[in-house]
């Protein structure tokens, strides 16, 4: 499980894809995400620009992020 520390009070879905490797880039991400490929705590959604805090679960191809302070 990678883990991404926040700098700021959240991270946008797209940002934490590229943040942990998971895509090679923000049009990577975009088709990802929009192709309900990405779920958020349990569930797909499809907004690159959905906010995660501290204590969201990312699930795309089987890895997981974890949002931490």
């Amino acid at each position: 499980m990678e883990v991404i520390k926040l700098r700021d009070e959240y991270i946008k879905l797209g940002q934490a894809l590229k943040a942990a490797n998971l895509v090679e880039d923000g049009v990577e991400a975009k088709f990802a995400i929009q192709d309900g490929l990405v779920k958020v705590n349990g569930e797909v959604d499809t907004r690159r620009g959905r906010k995660l805090y501290p204590g969201d679960l990312v699930t795309f191809e089987g890895q997981e992020i974890k949002i931490d302070r």
